[in-house]
């Protein structure tokens, strides 16, 4: 019988969650550790999880614990600490986005990650599911022509959101949109396109120093020129909307609010994809297949250091 992954994981918010619940349902992995701060929330995971050891220490749990992989979800200013911890052990890591505070932060990581030669992997869930990849197969098939520009609208009616609302989201030191939606969208972008560079942006902030960005706007580019624009703004009376759209000369494609589809054409009006979201890949599955040594499909150090780069250069504003 195959021996399973042992997952420990430090963090428990409203994404760690989710993971969890991954972990926690699939047949290759056994969690057997958790670390949080908050004795509250290790309670709640105490009454469901009876076997699993729970820490409030990762330095603790890395000592106590027999694990193959730990899962980082904690917020952003916590990942290089926890993780460095996790290198130095050799152990496998799974980190939240964006990797770092800092591209400095994010450097070392990768570099510790290198050191250790152990599977690092980044939780950018959107190119598992099957809309992301029917998007990059119609783009790279030539079904909207040659790529003229590529632009994200990320538009929010508040921010924080009423479900993400905790101590750190709205900070201007690791919170706002820029932070927390953004690298998303600078994965997939580099994901289809490759590296971004020449980023030029603005962005605007309230009063309060304490507070994250309002809005902002930044133009980037493609290494063969071709112009990106993201255009960020919370606090507007209009429903939560977010797109991604790829202008070709015979064609659009956009990805609207995660999951929805629609292509256009010159001679035609725009259709929407009879397409319902679901993952294509499971990521677990894939990081298991990783550690195993096989093929797998996971987003790397690598790749969360050249998204930082180019987060780093538009929260310079």
């Amino acid at each position: 019988m195959k021996r399973k992954i042992k997952v420990g994981m430090v963090g428990i918010g409203a994404i760690g969650e989710r993971v969890l619940r991954k972990f926690q349902y699939h047949s290759g992995v056994e969690l057997v550790a958790v670390c949080d701060r908050n004795e509250e929330r290790l309670n709640a995971v105490k009454e469901e999880f009876e076997d699993v050891l729970l820490y409030t220490d990762h330095l603790e749990m890395l000592s106590k614990s027999e694990l193959d992989l730990v899962y980082v979800a904690v917020p952003p200013k916590f990942h290089h600490k926890i993780a460095l911890d996790v290198l130095n052990k050799g152990i496998n890591i799974f980190c939240e986005k964006p990797l770092a505070n800092s591209l400095e932060e994010a450097k070392e990581m990768l570099e510790a990650a290198l050191k250790a030669n152990v599977i690092h992997a980044m939780n950018f869930p959107m190119i598992y599911s099957n809309v992301f990849q029917v998007l990059k197969e119609k783009i790279q098939k030539g079904e909207i022509g040659e790529v003229k520009k590529v632009e994200v609208n990320l538009h929010f009616t508040s921010w924080p959101r009423q479900w993400q609302k905790n101590e750190w989201i709205a900070s201007r030191e690791q919170g706002g949109f820029i932070r927390e939606v953004a690298p998303h969208y600078i994965q997939m972008i580099y994901d289809i396109f490759g590296k971004i560079s020449n980023v030029h942006s603005f962005v605007d902030y309230p009063e309060n120093v304490e507070l994250c960005e309002t809005g902002f706007i930044a133009k980037m580019e493609l290494a063969n020129g071709i112009p990106v624009l993201f255009n960020g703004l919370s606090g507007i009376g209009q429903k939560e909307h977010l797109s991604f759209k790829v202008y070709g000369d015979q064609g659009t494609i956009d990805l609207t609010n995660w999951s929805q589809l629609t292509q256009s054409s010159a001679d035609k009006p725009p259709v929407t994809l009879p397409i319902e979201r679901t993952e294509q890949m499971d990521i677990v599955m894939e990081l298991v297949k990783a550690i195993e040594g096989k093929p797998a499909v996971v987003v790397s150090f690598n790749d969360g250091y050249e998204v930082q780069k180019t987060l780093e250069e538009i929260l310079k504003g």
